[in-house]
């Protein structure tokens, strides 16, 4: 390779391959829609910068919540407690349930701009949209944090090497 070429980028299996290497709080996304509530499981939400307090999440073009958190301009990040792994299903699409019927599994209420928050998350983040970008099939939408709430207490539901985790192994001594 000359010094002019560009190297070309690794292929998508090696990516997330590799991605599945990072352990990862996993996260219901969520926004209120003119059909009902709308939300899919994110696993790449993501701080910005706390000044000013801002989050960005990754939503694929054939997600069905990307038209709700568009139309709504607002999106919640709700960080799933170990005790939640019926709700990631529901999210996920295992449990076969789309739509507001996602929404049967937890307890829900609202922050700040009305997006659905899980009343027994970690942590919710609750976010006015700010700007969208495009990249391929994702939109990566950035927000402001309009809302906020941390449990204090509690384990996280974790993905990792394609498999879910219920809490974190104790610390070594």
């Amino acid at each position: 390779m000359t010094d002019t070429e560009t190297p070309a980028p690794i292929d998508m299996k090696t990516f997330w391959r590799t991605l599945g290497e990072r352990a990862t709080g996993m996260t219901v996304v969520t926004a209120s829609g003119d059909e009902g509530p709308a939300g899919f499981l994110g696993l790449s939400a993501a701080h910005v910068t706390a000044d000013p307090p801002t989050m960005l999440v990754s939503v694929d073009a054939k997600t069905s919540a990307l038209g709700p958190i568009l139309a709504s301009k607002h999106f919640a990040v709700n960080f799933l407690p170990a005790t939640a792994g019926h709700v990631a299903d529901a999210f996920s699409g295992k449990a076969g349930l789309s739509g507001a019927a996602r929404f049967v599994e937890g307890e829900w209420g609202t922050l700040a701009t009305g997006a659905p928050v899980l009343n027994d998350a970690l942590g919710v983040f609750d976010c006015v949209v700010d700007q969208v970008v495009e990249r391929g099939s994702i939109s990566i939408i950035i927000g402001t944090v309009m809302g906020a709430k941390a449990a204090g207490t509690g384990e996280p539901l974790v993905f990792f090497r394609g498999k879910t985790i219920a809490g974190l192994a104790a610390p070594a001594a």
